[in-house]
């Protein structure tokens, strides 16, 4: 599943800075995560780095988006294609 962004988020930056996918985009007043471009850092990184660089554990799970590791990764091939 992706993942969300709550209203706990101070706008630090810090997520942003190491989402590898580009997914994560400043929002007003908190930051948001675009659902078509996080693949929870499926074939990166052993767990979402956003989730282990925040200050305040705002990023959780979007209940509402529900992907498979499989959709994940094909998500992330499809990414890998656009560059």
């Amino acid at each position: 599943m992706a993942l969300i962004i709550n209203d706990e988020c101070i706008a630090c930056d810090a997520c942003r800075e190491e989402c590898p996918t580009e997914a994560i985009e400043e929002g007003d007043p908190i930051y948001y995560i675009d659902p078509d471009r996080c693949t929870e850092c499926v074939n990166i990184y052993d767990e979402p780095a956003c989730i282990s660089v925040c200050p305040v554990d705002c990023i959780i799970p979007d209940k509402d988006n529900v992907e498979s590791i499989a959709e994940l990764q094909f998500k992330y091939k499809n990414l890998q294609l656009e560059e």
